[in-house]
């Protein structure tokens, strides 16, 4: 409490602002130098057009009928009209009011009302790399000459002709994205999924940070619900360990070289987050036995999973999350209180991340006009 209020003065600062770590980290962007998942490769069908957006900016992405995908700036020139309210035909996406035709390079290429005279402008929008990888569809919002350099992380064990079985789930929660990185590899909330016990009795082991991710490491017990347990093959899999790494912008986590996910985020305004989670498995037991469960059955236990165990747990973090951003919102000049000393360094990855990209973005005004975020 301050000054005999019980919320703090005003709202929360914008970046430049902030006076600590977390003030910044709440308020900081993620680089768009970076590919982002947008959305799943099976959320878009032939012919479809959505809207998806990064840090403000909205996109249209849309798939042709030759199935190719392509992502352009979702505003028509002619009346601002969000393009993804329009429609694909063919490999063309067409502005729902007058019909104006776009490619997939983003060249205005027709008008539907050319009696009154075709407009004296070749316009072009601008487009965004896009790829289809590990079931997602990943997209550059960045400048496209660095998409290159930026590589799609790499999942050996998602690739090959013996991949492991895997699960996506995603989930669009209120919160900012620097919140969701605390939660996911900070462990000590355990008493929040007290009834599903993903993991218990957690004990920060290591930790160690650069300019690139924070790594740590923490003694606890994976799987420890009644009904995961089960499936957890303890005899093979060393699930009293876990390794979890910021690796800035995604996250990551490995128990016993069996269990893995990696968590991707596609940050839509300052308190609104797409969550893309991936959860990949060698292999479960089958209950009752000592015995491997096959690649296929394992990929239908996590299907089924998925509803009855990965969407219910998580979805507890969502709530924890999104009271979280409202109690920031009322509450953002109390002083931080961190335990985990991990915590902190999250926060100060993120805050230096987006003040190099702000730098860049100064150096570039100033040498001239560059393909901007939006």
């Amino acid at each position: 409490m301050r000054n005999g209020q019980d919320n703090a003065v005003g709202s929360p600062p914008k970046f430049r602002d902030g006076r600590n770590s977390r003030q910044k980290a709440r308020a900081a962007g993620l680089d768009p130098d970076c590919w982002y998942v947008v959305e799943h490769d099976n959320g878009i069908k032939k012919g479809q057009v959505k809207e998806v957006v990064f840090w403000g900016t909205s996109i249209a992405l849309y798939r042709g009928e030759d199935g190719q995908l392509a992502a352009v700036h979702n505003r028509c020139p002619h009346r601002q009209i969000k393009l993804s309210k329009g429609v694909v035909q063919n490999c063309k996406l067409h502005c729902m009011y007058h019909g104006w035709t776009f490619d997939r390079e983003g060249w205005l290429v027709d008008y539907s009302h050319d009696s009154f005279g075709k407009p004296l402008l070749k316009k072009q929008l601008r487009t965004y790399p896009v790829q289809v990888r590990y079931g997602f569809i990943w997209l550059f919002p960045g400048d496209p000459e660095k998409a290159v350099a930026h590589p799609i992380p790499e999942i050996p064990e998602l690739e090959g002709d013996n991949p492991w079985a895997s699960v996506p789930i995603d989930f669009t929660w209120d919160a900012h994205h620097s919140m969701i990185i605390d939660n996911v590899c900070d462990f000590a909330h355990a008493f929040l999924h007290r009834k599903y016990r993903p993991f218990t009795d957690a004990k920060l082991r290591h930790y160690e940070s650069d300019d690139n991710r924070v790594y740590l490491t923490y003694d606890t017990f994976m799987g420890g619900g009644r009904i995961s347990g089960m499936f957890v093959d303890r005899k093979r899999v060393n699930t009293k360990f876990i390794e979890i790494c910021y690796e800035y912008p995604y996250q990551w986590s490995n128990t016993g070289g069996s269990i893995k996910h990696w968590c991707f985020l596609l940050p839509i305004n300052e308190r609104r987050t797409r969550v893309f989670f991936l959860f990949y498995f060698d292999a479960f037991k089958i209950p009752a036995t000592s015995l491997k469960m096959p690649q296929k059955l394992t990929q239908f236990v996590l299907r089924v999973s998925n509803s009855l165990l990965f969407k219910p747990l998580l979805s507890e973090d969502g709530i924890a999350l999104e009271a979280e951003q409202h109690a920031y919102d009322h509450h953002w000049d109390e002083p931080p209180i961190e335990l985990n000393p991990a915590v902190p360094l999250f926060q100060q990855l993120t805050v230096q991340k987006w003040e190099n990209y702000l730098a860049r973005t100064e150096v570039q005004t100033v040498k001239g006009p560059k393909q901007a975020v939006g």
